[in-house]
């Protein structure tokens, strides 16, 4: 198995950059617009892309408020079926730093790689969202 892991300071605080991960305004604000969250532990949460062309199913399986949050893939894709999108929030002198670990991968593919690349950048707009208030989702369909 396989992970792949992002880290990033915000300058926010930790309960600013929880709420852009762990609500469903809040991953509309850099992610999908189209998202769609029970936030629960045991709630689901769907992801869809280009016009739903492409819908990521997940439960939340952990919530630390403040701190962490991991959601469980039930897939649409089958290389994401069975993984975890984990975000964990550490206090910083500046703010915060988000780490974000997308576990479970069986083999580093090509689609593994270009999804790797992919959060690198959402991590940026994940920023960018909670440090200006400014919503720009990747996806807008």
């Amino acid at each position: 198995m396989t992970d792949l892991f992002h880290s990033i300071p915000i300058s926010a605080s930790p309960k600013d950059v929880y709420a852009a991960i762990a609500t469903q305004n809040g991953m509309r604000g850099w992610w999908t617009r189209d998202t769609m969250m029970d936030e629960k532990v045991g709630g689901t949460a769907d992801f869809g892309f280009d016009k739903r062309a492409m819908v990521f199913r997940m439960r939340i399986k952990s919530m630390e408020s403040g701190n962490a949050l991991t959601l469980m893939c039930s897939g649409e894709h089958p290389e994401w079926a069975g993984t975890t999108l984990e975000w964990s929030i550490v206090p910083a002198q500046e703010g915060a730093v988000l780490n974000f670990c997308h576990r479970g991968w069986r083999d580093i593919t090509p689609f593994a790689a270009s999804c790797n690349s992919m959060w690198g950048r959402l991590m940026f707009r994940l920023k960018q969202f909670v440090e200006t208030k400014k919503p720009e989702p990747q996806w807008t369909e």
